[in-house]
């Protein structure tokens, strides 16, 4: 009899300090996953440490933004390749995107194997005939030449109704010849820039910055300075805490996040 007494009154006391404790605010802060595009990614801790899951390092962040996290849709990016593209352009950024878990395709004029500046040949997933929808439209440099010069491949990229452009390099070559750098500000890889300047004169072209970002238009300067540039894009659509962590999980400890220009928000 004893026993059950003394059970009751521990199950009374317990329920009213569970009563007593307040419930977490918004602004309470937790700790959570990198990210590292895992499952880990949606679990939240009450101290800091490394996660037990993937082994990040946990950042502390607001529990409001959190949930923010957690119910924003991911991009879908669609990467434009052409024969000749670099390789770096490309992969840095995709690396970004994907350790932040967006939705990345990749699109050139047919299926035919792309092949790159060096030695790596790129299936593409789709062409510019049936390739789906997307929020982002990326392009890179290397070989733009043909590309500028296709009128199909033109054609498509003026008609994508996407919500932000993004360049690497001399792919700023092809928004603008797509009319989308007009009295806008860009830049491009430094030994180009003269060149963008006088190729579309309506643009203001600037040297040494990591990139420009005009609102929906972001355009970097070449190879590294994709991968600042993509951080910066994840930076404004999941936060300052959130690029940080895709920084951290692909190792770039170079990233400096003010070392561009935001014409526009």
């Amino acid at each position: 009899m004893k026993k059950i007494y003394f059970i009751l009154l521990f199950s009374i006391f317990s329920i009213s300090l569970l009563k007593a404790q307040p419930a977490a605010s918004a602004d309470s802060m937790i700790y959570v996953c990198g990210p590292c595009n895992g499952d880990c990614d949606k679990l939240q801790f009450d101290k800091p440490g490394k996660c037990p899951h993937c082994g990040m390092e946990l950042v502390k962040i607001k529990l409001s933004d959190f949930k923010k996290r957690l119910a924003a849709d991911k991009p879908t990016i669609a990467f434009y390749l052409q024969d000749g593209v670099e390789v770096l352009d490309f992969a840095g950024p995709m690396e970004v995107f994907i350790a932040a878990g967006f939705n990345v395709f990749t699109v050139s004029k047919n299926y035919k194997p792309l092949h790159s500046q060096t030695i790596l040949f790129v299936i593409p997933d789709y062409t510019i005939n049936d390739a789906p929808p997307a929020d982002i439209l990326a392009v890179f440099g290397g070989n733009t030449s043909p590309t500028t010069a296709d009128d199909s491949v033109m054609t498509w990229i003026k008609k994508q109704k996407v919500k932000s452009y993004f360049s690497v390099c001399t792919g700023a070559f092809i928004l603008g010849k797509a009319g989308l750098l007009d009295n806008l500000t860009a830049t491009t890889y430094h030994l180009q820039i003269d060149n963008l300047a006088k190729a579309f004169p309506k643009t203001k072209v600037l040297a040494n910055t990591r990139f420009v970002d005009n609102g929906n238009v972001i355009t970097t300067a070449g190879i590294s300075a994709g991968i600042d540039g993509a951080l910066h894009l994840v930076e404004k659509l999941r936060g300052r805490a959130y690029a940080e962590g895709v920084a951290k999980t692909i190792e770039y400890d170079k990233w400096v996040p003010e070392n561009g220009l935001i014409v526009a928000k």
